[in-house]
């Protein structure tokens, strides 16, 4: 609207993995990835589209223990390891996060837990990009 992009993923969720699935190993994914389950392993978006049209969905059921890396990334569930996004992170209310998190943009709402650090990556202008969720600016 107004001719402003938007900063958050818009592609659609291509593979999901169910609520009472547990999968014990790395997952390498391309497109949208949806967890509802557990993944014991890395949560890897592969190739060049990996790097700016992959989308990983992280669902209050869901749980991740082992590293992240993905273009566009929303948790709402629990993440134990770093996670790497080169384009945006989104932190909604239930998420909590126990890793170093490595970002370009990033929304944490009221809620939202993280144990680490925040490091941002790819500052043209030297400036983290940090949106207050409660603002919706």
């Amino acid at each position: 609207m107004f001719g402003i992009k938007s900063s958050k993923p818009q592609s659609t969720i291509d593979s999901l993995i169910g609520a009472t699935t547990v999968i014990e190993g790395d997952v390498v994914f391309s497109g949208g990835l949806r967890v509802d389950g557990q993944v014991r392993g890395n949560v890897v978006a592969s190739g060049d589209s990996g790097v700016t049209n992959s989308t990983l969905v992280v669902s209050e059921s869901a749980r991740i223990q082992g590293e992240i890396r993905a273009a566009h990334v929303v948790v709402n569930g629990v993440v134990e390891g770093p996670i790497f996004v080169s384009e945006f992170l989104e932190l909604q209310p239930k998420a909590r996060v126990a890793g170093d998190v490595h970002y370009k943009s990033i929304e944490i709402h009221l809620g939202a837990t993280l144990d680490g650090r925040l490091e941002h990556v790819g500052a043209e202008s030297g400036r983290a990009n940090l949106k207050l969720a409660a603002n919706n600016k």
